[in-house]
Parts: C-alpha cells; sequence; structure tokens
C-alpha cells in the first residue's frame, strides 16, 4: 500500500508500506478520505509528544471501508463503513484502528464530506456539551473559520445560542453568517469586542488568550479546544484571579479524554444535527495523497475555511 513517512529531515515522503495486519480487538480499514489537521502539522514538526517519530505514518483520521478484522472483533464489522480514529497512520491508503475508535456513518454518505465533520466535528460537540450550551447563551468563537470553529459556530447557534464569531476578513465572515454567526468581529482591527458572553470557545490560544479571558459574563465558561497561536504566555490566568468574583469556569477539552463509549455518543449527536439539517461540513479543499506536503503547509498558514482532505485514490 501507498502511505506517507516523515523523514528524519522533516519532510513527507510518499513510500510502499506492507499491508497492515489487524490485532486483537482492532479492524482493517480500506481508506477513501484523509483529514487534515494541526496536530499533524505538529506531529511533522517534531512538536507533538503522542507521535511515534520519524519513519512514522502521520493522520489521526479516516473514513474508509472495514475490509478484515482481528481477534475477539465480530466479524459483522466488515464491509461497513466508518470513521475510523487512529494513534497516526492515516496517511496511507490503509490502516488499522480499534474497533472500538469505529464510528458508524450512514451508508451512501461522501466519504469527503464525513472526514470534513470527523474529528473537529468531534471537538465542537464535544466542547459545547461538556459547557452546557444552551438557548438564549450569547457564545463567541474564537478562530471562527477554521475546521474547528466553522462547526462550532454551526452547533452553538443549532442549541439556541447567539454567536458572535472571531475571524480574519470580510469574505469569511460573510461566509460564517450564512452558516448562522449573529455577528462578525474582525480580528484584524483594533482590540477585542466590546461585549461580554457567556461562553467562549477558543481553538487559538496564543498570547492574547489573557485579553480574551477578560470578556465572559459572571458565571461565564470559556473553553479552550486548540493551540494554534502558541503558548499563551507565563501568567494567562490573571484576569481569572482578578475577577475572581465573577466565578468564571475555565475548561480543557480534547477528544483524548473521551471513552469509547462517550465518542460514540457524541458522534451519535454529531450525526443527528447532520441529518436534522443544523450541521452542514465545510470543506477548504482536497488534495492527492501524494500531495500531503503542500496540504499541510496549508494547514499550517491558517489559510483555510473549513477542512483540508487528502485523498489516497
Amino acid at each position: 500500500m501507498k502511505a506517507i513517512i516523515v523523514k528524519e529531515s522533516r519532510e513527507l515522503a510518499l513510500i510502499d508500506l506492507p499491508e497492515p495486519v489487524p490485532g486483537p480487538g482492532q479492524a482493517l480499514v480500506d481508506v477513501k478520505a484523509i483529514g487534515v489537521g494541526y496536530v499533524d502539522v505538529m506531529a511533522v514538526r517534531g512538536g507533538y509528544v503522542r507521535f511515534p517519530g520519524t519513519g512514522a505514518v502521520p493522520g489521526l483520521e479516516v473514513v474508509g471501508r472495514v475490509r478484515a478484522v482481528g481477534r475477539d472483533v465480530s466479524e459483522d464489522l466488515i464491509g461497513t463503513e466508518a470513521l475510523a480514529l487512529a494513534a497516526f497512520g492515516g496517511y496511507a491508503e490503509q490502516i488499522v484502528a480499534g474497533a472500538d475508535r469505529l464510528l458508524p456513518t450512514p451508508s451512501g454518505a461522501d466519504p469527503v464530506d464525513l472526514v470534513a465533520l470527523g474529528v473537529n466535528a468531534l471537538v465542537a460537540e464535544g466542547a459545547l456539551h461538556r459547557t452546557g450550551v444552551v438557548a438564549g447563551d450569547r457564545a463567541l468563537v474564537r478562530g471562527a473559520g477554521g475546521g474547528i470553529g466553522v462547526l462550532a459556530t454551526q452547533i452553538a447557534r443549532a442549541r439556541g445560542a447567539e454567536v458572535t464569531v472571531v475571524t480574519s476578513s470580510r469574505e469569511r465572515g460573510e461566509r460564517l453568517r450564512a452558516l448562522g454567526a449573529a455577528k462578525v468581529f474582525d480580528r484584524t482591527g483594533a482590540g477585542l469586542p466590546d461585549e461580554t458572553y457567556d461562553l467562549i470557545v477558543d481553538t487559538v490560544g496564543g498570547p492574547q488568550l489573557p485579553e480574551y479571558l477578560e470578556l465572559p459574563r459572571p458565571n461565564g465558561r470559556y473553553i479552550l479546544i486548540g493551540g494554534v497561536g502558541g503558548s499563551p504566555g507565563p501568567e494567562p490566568f490573571a484576569p481569572l484571579l482578578r475577577e475572581f468574583h465573577k466565578s468564571v469556569t475555565f475548561f480543557t477539552f480534547s477528544l483524548n479524554s473521551l471513552s469509547p463509549k462517550d465518542l460514540r455518543r457524541s458522534w451519535d449527536r454529531v450525526m443527528t444535527l447532520s441529518v436534522e439539517g443544523d450541521l452542514s461540513p465545510v470543506l477548504d479543499e482536497s488534495f492527492p495523497l501524494s500531495d500531503a506536503a503542500t496540504a499541510l503547509r496549508r494547514v499550517e498558514r491558517a489559510t483555510p475555511f473549513g477542512k483540508v482532505v487528502l485523498l489516497p485514490h
């Protein structure tokens, strides 16, 4: 099979590898579409501790069809289609994943659309579920044009929140309005939004995080679900301590903290939102597997609107 590996130089190479064999509790999946995320950028750079390192295959999420299963896995899975979440290995024509990390997908659905939801929708839905967004909340989504942000905007709106988005251009703002944003704040201007919020969903982090921590209302919630902006600095939580009387709750959220059962429940909620028309995949661009380096550069430069996808064939 064809696969992308990370060389010692941190460049990518397309090579031939043996077909993987599923072990106990695992399934072999023929890949139809591959999600590209910022975590892949970090892995290739050498800045993600869970990535095995040079010689390994990046990629955490694929959509495909189960070809074979290992011991202790029901053969009923063979021939079914699923979103497969793996500990890397996704930039390939085939992947082995834990059977409990296979999330079923609707028959006949477009694999590209499904992977454009994928991990990003799970992160967005899981974050909003954890923070308890409800009708009438005023929510702010920071980094709203990215793969997670465009889905968090839609899900918050579907839950009845009034959504303000922070993005980088008028064009992106108009596209976010079409996805349900009530207000748009252009981050290229001076200052911050001049309102306060019940919930802030932050996909960026970085040095401006302390400034955004000034914006929650009393008893508000702030959830950090990404770090494309880098480190928030040595004293990021000074605003929380200074405004202690406001009783703001700060969350972090990673899919790595969810059990397989909770992942399945979140995916079920994502699929329900999709079927009911409240959540639409947003595809930025797709690339052939052989052009994975270009796809990663696009994500690294923070230029996509929505999801970047690789196609193995």
